[in-house]
C-alpha cells in the first residue's frame, strides 16, 4: 500500500481518489474551501421556492463519456435526459435562429426568404460531409486549422460567423478568432465523435437530477476523513525516491507519490524543482480566464422565444472578444419556473445588474496547434518520479476527459474503475 497525495478536487483528483483508494492510502489537498472544481450546483430561491442550479459541469452523453458514465454507475448515480441545442444571435443584423428543428431553425419567420441564410443551411450541409470525408480518409496535414479548411473549401465568411465559429467557440470557451487556429485533426475528430456532423443521429445529452454536485457524495465517500480544504501548497520536491510537499505555514508532509489535479500552469508553478520537460509541456498547455454570471435577465437569450436553445451564442463585431454564450438552465435541467435562469460567460456588462444572482470565475484549456503536440508528450512526464498528472487539459477538456485521465493514471496502481478491465474503457 502507498500513501499518495492528490493535489485538485475537481472531478480528475476526485476519481483519482476514489479509484486509488481501492487499495492505497490517499489524502486529497484542496486550495478552494469547498470540493468539485467545475461541478458547481448553486442553491437560489425565488418566490418561496428553491433551485438547484448547475454553473459549471452541466451536461454528459450516452456515446462519448464512456468512463464519466462507468464511474456514475458504479457510486450508483442515475442521469435524467434533456435536450442539446445551439442558436445563434446577431447583435447587429438581428439575425437569429435554433438548430434544434426545421421550426426553430426559422424562428426568425423572414429568414425564408433570404437567400443568403438558405446558403447557411446549404453550407452545413456541405461543411458535415466534407469533414466526414477527411475523418474516414483520415487525410490530415499537420498543423492544419480551420480557418485554413475553411478558406481552402471556400466556405463564405458568413456561414464561417453564424455557425461553425460560433459552435466551436461555445463548446471549447474560445473567441471566434481561437477558433480559426484551432488543429483541424483535433476538431474533426471532436465534432465527428460527438456526432455534431449529423443532422440527425446525434448522441442522447443528459444531466444529473438535482443538480450535478449530487455525485460528489458518493464518489468522496471511501476517503472523506481524508479531504483537507483551504490548503496553500507552496512547493512540491522530488526528494529520495518520494515528493514533499511544502506549505504556506511552514510543514512539510512525505508522500510515496503524488497526483498532481490542477490546471496545467497550475501544476508547473507548485513545481519547485520541474524538470525541463515537465516546463516545456506544461507551459505549452494554457489556460482562459472566464466571467461566469447566474442571472434570471432573458434578454441575454434570442429575441424570439422560439429561438431559445439550450446553448445560446450572441455575437459581436469583436473577433476576438471570449467566447458569449447564455446556458437556458430551465431547458438544460428541466426546470418549470416563472423565472428563466440563464447562465451567461463573458457578458456582465450586457446584464441587468438587478438580475444578477451570483458570479464566478472559470478557466477553461486553451487548444491550439501547440498543446495539442504537448499532448501526445504526456508519457515523458506522467508516471516519472513518483509524479502524475491528470485533467481534462490532456484531452478534450470535458468532464469525460478529466476522468479518463484519472482512469490512466490509477491504472498505474492497479486500480481500475472495473477491476476486469485492462484499459481505458
Amino acid at each position: 500500500m502507498k500513501n499518495i497525495a492528490v493535489i485538485g478536487s475537481g472531478v480528475s483528483g476526485l476519481t483519482a481518489a476514489y479509484l486509488l483508494s481501492k487499495k492505497h492510502q490517499v489524502t486529497v489537498f484542496e486550495k478552494s474551501d469547498r470540493i468539485g472544481g467545475h461541478t458547481a450546483t448553486v442553491d437560489v430561491e425565488k418566490n418561496g421556492k428553491r433551485y438547484a442550479i448547475d454553473t459549471g459541469f452541466i451536461v454528459f452523453n450516452d456515446k462519448t463519456y464512456p468512463n464519466y458514465l462507468a464511474l456514475l454507475n458504479e457510486i450508483g448515480i442515475g442521469k435524467q435526459a434533456t435536450e442539446m441545442s445551439f442558436s445563434v444571435h446577431n447583435c447587429q443584423s438581428g439575425m437569429e435562429y435554433n438548430g434544434h428543428n426545421l421550426d426553430t431553425l426559422f424562428a426568425q419567420r423572414r429568414n425564408i426568404f433570404r437567400p443568403k441564410f438558405w446558403l447557411l443551411v446549404k453550407e452545413i450541409l456541405r461543411f458535415n460531409k466534407l469533414c466526414k470525408a477527411v475523418y474516414q480518409q483520415e487525410n490530415y496535414i499537420s498543423g492544419y486549422t480551420l480557418g485554413s479548411f475553411l478558406s481552402e473549401n471556400k466556405f463564405s465568411a458568413y456561414f464561417s460567423e453564424h455557425y461553425i465559429l460560433p459552435m466551436g467557440a461555445a463548446i471549447w470557451s474560445s473567441s471566434l478568432a481561437q477558433m480559426e487556429d484551432f488543429e483541424f485533426k483535433f476538431f474533426v475528430q471532436f465534432f465527428h465523435n460527438h456526432g455534431l456532423l449529423n443532422i440527425a443521429d446525434r448522441p442522447q445529452w443528459y444531466v444529473i437530477p438535482n443538480g450535478s454536485r449530487s455525485y460528489l457524495p458518493p464518489l468522496c465517500k471511501p476517503f472523506q476523513e481524508n479531504i483537507k480544504l483551504s490548503i496553500n501548497i507552496t512547493g512540491i520536491t522530488r526528494v529520495d525516491n518520494k515528493v514533499q510537499l511544502d506549505f504556506d505555514d511552514g510543514h512539510s508532509e512525505i508522500f510515496d507519490d503524488v497526483v498532481i489535479a490542477c490546471h496545467s500552469d497550475q501544476a508547473l508553478a507548485m513545481l519547485s524543482d520541474a524538470s525541463e520537460n515537465e516546463q516545456t509541456i506544461l507551459s505549452a498547455m494554457p489556460y482562459s480566464e472566464n466571467s461566469v454570471v447566474l442571472h434570471t435577465d432573458k434578454a441575454l437569450l434570442p429575441k424570439r422565444e422560439k429561438a431559445w436553445a439550450s446553448w445560446n451564442y450572441q455575437l459581436s463585431q469583436d473577433r476576438h472578444q471570449p467566447a458569449s454564450v447564455t446556458y437556458n438552465m430551465n431547458i438544460l435541467q428541466g426546470i418549470s419556473s416563472e423565472h428563466t435562469f440563464c447562465v451567461t460567460l463573458n457578458q456582465k456588462a450586457a446584464i441587468d445588474p438587478n438580475e444578477i444572482l451570483q458570479e464566478f470565475t472559470y478557466y477553461h484549456p486553451i487548444f491550439s496547434t501547440d498543446s495539442i503536440q504537448a499532448q501526445k508528450q504526456r508519457k515523458v512526464i506522467c508516471g516519472v518520479n513518483h509524479t502524475h498528472f491528470a485533467g481534462a487539459y490532456w484531452h478534450n477538456g470535458f468532464h469525460e476527459d478529466g476522468v479518463r485521465s484519472a482512469v490512466e493514471v490509477a491504472q498505474r496502481f492497479d486500480c481500475y474503475l472495473d477491476e476486469h478491465a485492462n484499459g481505458v474503457i
